[in-house]
């Protein structure tokens, strides 16, 4: 996440102006005149706060805002509308929101409320400090959440090939950036083909987590596997590139050819049979993601038993 990234949403140019007076100095300030338009950038860049102007009531920017807060990547995602100063206080039931704040009390309070709406919501949401996805605890709830409700889902287990030798030939600060990348690469393509009710997560490491409806997960994961292999390999120096190798030593102290960086993902799907807990239905996907390691090149496998033809 972004935290110095803050989305302002409204129409008054006179509002805009006095946020970007009173805020422009210390974050950076991106407008738009309606949620809609904001959407492909809160997915792009996941902004550390959204202000949004609710002081007049437009019920489809307030669906549209709760349905991005429903979902699991964005709810910690902090939220603080402005409202008119006459009106009631909301129903905060059905306005997922961490805070609001008057239109007359933006002058004194705005900067304020929003370091609180950004504390507040770092102290209860666990997730990785790399990546900044939701890290195991949230992976888990996620899984065991559709488990109870009965949801079919396709549940995809992903990790990086050859990236010890790599992370020891370059270092740990450019093994970072490859996996920060792929934490992008994955969101960007799971959202961008099931943007509501999708889920990605990061294990640690460069195991990743990504769900999504049974009949989405496989193109999702092509797109994964074919942008990851355009990528990726920008990260090796010019030579080491061309040749499609690193060099490296094993754990015998024997010089070893190490190719370049790929992914494999193991896809299972709750329509096979009945789980009762998250272990089960990643104990499928992880041994579905070792089947795919055993093949050259980033691929996804997916479980014989399931109804989807195998990559």
């Amino acid at each position: 996440m972004s935290e110095n990234v803050l989305i302002v949403v409204s129409r008054d140019m006179a509002l805009k102006a006095m946020v970007e007076r009173l805020l422009g100095h210390v974050l950076s300030l991106v407008f738009f005149d309606n949620i809609r338009c904001a959407l492909d950038h809160i997915y792009n860049v996941s902004p550390g706060l959204i202000v949004i102007d609710l002081t007049e009531f437009d019920p489809k920017a307030l669906e549209i805002l709760n349905s991005l807060k429903g979902d699991p990547m964005f709810s910690r995602l902090p939220v603080l509308v402005i409202l008119a100063d006459k009106r009631e206080s909301p129903e905060w039931g059905s306005l997922l929101v961490e805070d609001y704040i008057r239109r007359s009390d933006l002058e004194k309070e705005i900067y304020t409320r929003i370091k609180l709406c950004i504390l507040r919501s770092e102290r209860i949401v666990e997730v990785n400090p790399l990546t900044r996805l939701p890290g195991n605890i949230s992976i888990n709830r996620q899984i065991q959440k559709r488990i109870d409700r009965a949801q079919v889902f396709g549940l995809a287990y992903a990790d990086l090939d050859n990236f010890k030798p790599f992370n020891d030939h370059y270092g740990f600060s450019r093994g970072d950036d490859v996996i920060r990348v792929t934490g992008r690469l994955i969101l960007s393509m799971v959202k961008n083909k099931q943007p509501q009710d999708s889920f990605v997560g990061h294990i640690g490491g460069d195991d990743f987590i990504y769900i999504t409806n049974p009949d989405t997960i496989e193109e999702a994961s092509t797109e994964i596997v074919t942008a990851f292999d355009r990528i990726v390999p920008t990260f090796y120096d010019e030579e080491d590139r061309e040749k499609g190798h690193v060099k490296g030593v094993d754990r015998q102290g024997n010089i070893v050819v190490f190719p370049i960086i790929t992914i494999s993902i193991g896809i299972t799907s709750s329509q096979l049979r009945e789980y009762s807990h998250y272990g089960e239905i990643t104990e499928v996907a992880s041994e579905m993601k070792g089947y795919a390691k055993t093949f050259s090149g980033s691929c996804f496998k997916i479980d014989k038993r399931s109804r989807f033809a195998e990559a």
